[in-house]
């Protein structure tokens, strides 16, 4: 039996916002699209009080964000991506192009060819999200596209400088400080001083997540994103502390990441709804996370881990952390979810700023029909064809014709026929 202890808002209350979202962005899209870069510099103007010479970085400037930091973040920025380029290499290596004899003289093959330019969002609005530029760059650089071009908000009134080193480290070949809807707009539409890319990757917020949705057709992007989700499927073998801290570290995003706990445990539920609120008086990101778990929070308690799979997958959430005695049975078993961090040794935020796999991942239930980002998304896997032989045609083409014929296609019939003709047995 499935006992809900603690309720999130509504969905369609949550949806309320949605409307407006949309015409907001759809205007400025369209403003973009006819005056380019002086509508640019209006929104930055007006949006970030920002409005410099340029809005790409000299080598000069990446120079001196790198001489703001110590040697011990570079240090710490380097090892971060060295993890990510380590995975998305494996995951690289594990996309091979094929080339195979499927019939006497019929050869079909394909080839995983990387997109051409690639526009890498970094959120920085609240917080200065270094990690994204890990998970975008340089994944898109390991598949192979040769220009990527990386944009920001300023923070603080000027570029935030551990995302600019980031970023210049990742391989970015292009670095902007623009932020929201402007820079999406800019680098999948093109202006005067920036070409347009084929492809936006990257999380923001929803005015981000709806541009992307709007300009999906004139470029290719990632997915669909929402606010961040985080789901922690538990039972008695942890604390109501660790679950708290694993449920807050993600509701600190934004006040409307949803947080839920699927436990076998009224007693293990109950302690942890208790350490939330006491964690919540002294997090410094209190303000954000109790507002996320006051209006978006669940707690869920189910009487199996069976019954706990079935409610995950309906869940189907963004990160999953699974802390039970026996992890890989979801593993086994979950079907929807963006990410799995298995066991109370792992969490989110491993994999959030630093383990090796990416953190740009589906929410809304996305997770249903897609994974999250990685070196594939950057590939196209083109197919081709080759045959080899006059026999080979003639008799392909025979059952094209036959076939072009069943539909109504003369004209295709005709391509078939023209082959037959000149490629088939003589009489």
């Amino acid at each position: 039996m499935i006992r809900y202890l603690k309720s999130g808002m509504p969905p369609a209350d949550a949806a309320t916002g949605d409307a407006k979202v949309r015409v907001v962005v759809e205007e400025m899209l369209a403003a973009i699209g006819a005056r380019g870069d002086a509508a640019v510099r209006e929104y930055s103007e007006r949006l970030d009080k920002w409005s410099p010479p340029s809005f790409r970085l000299s080598r000069a400037q990446i120079d001196a964000c790198h001489a703001e930091l110590t040697e011990q973040a570079i240090a710490d920025i380097r090892f971060a991506q060295a993890q990510v380029r380590r995975f998305a290499e494996i995951q690289r290596a594990a996309l091979q192009d094929v080339e195979v004899e499927t019939l006497p003289g019929v050869i079909l093959g394909h080839k995983n060819v990387p997109v051409s330019s690639v526009g890498c969002y970094v959120p920085g609005g609240k917080y200065p999200l270094v990690a994204s530029a890990h998970m975008s760059v340089v994944t898109a650089k390991v598949a192979g596209v040769p220009r990527v071009i990386a944009a920001a908000p300023p923070f603080n009134g000027r570029p935030a400088p551990a995302i600019v080193v980031a970023m210049d480290i990742a391989g970015a070949d292009e670095i902007y400080v623009l932020g929201g809807v402007q820079a999406v707009g800019a680098m999948a539409l093109g202006t005067d001083t920036i070409a347009p890319v084929d492809m936006i990757v990257g999380p923001g917020n929803a005015y981000v997540a709806e541009a992307k949705r709007q300009l999906y057709g004139r470029v290719g992007i990632d997915l669909f994103a929402g606010p961040t989700e985080t789901l922690v499927i538990a039972d008695d073998t942890v604390d109501g502390e660790l679950c708290a801290a694993d449920l807050l570290g993600q509701a600190e995003h934004g006040p409307d990441s949803p947080a839920i706990l699927l436990t076998t445990s009224e007693k293990l539920a109950h302690a942890t709804m208790a350490e939330v609120e006491r964690q919540l008086t002294i997090l410094p990101t209190a303000g954000i996370a109790g507002q996320a778990w006051r209006d978006y929070g669940q707690v869920i308690v189910c009487d199996t881990d069976a019954e706990m799979v079935q409610v995950a997958d309906g869940i189907a959430s963004e990160h999953v952390q699974v802390m039970t005695r026996d992890p890989d049975y979801f593993l086994r078993n979950m079907r929807n979810y963006g990410a799995l961090f298995l066991g109370p040794e792992t969490n989110v935020s491993y994999g959030d700023k630093v383990i090796g796999t990416n953190h740009t991942l589906p929410t809304k239930k996305a997770a249903r029909y897609t994974g999250g980002l990685w070196v594939g998304k950057f590939l196209k896997t083109c197919t081709y064809q080759r045959v080899l032989t006059p026999e080979a045609s003639a008799m392909v083409g025979e059952v094209c014709s036959r076939l072009c014929a069943l539909e109504g296609f003369m004209g295709h019939k005709e391509q078939a026929d023209i082959r037959v003709r000149r490629y088939g047995q003589k009489s």
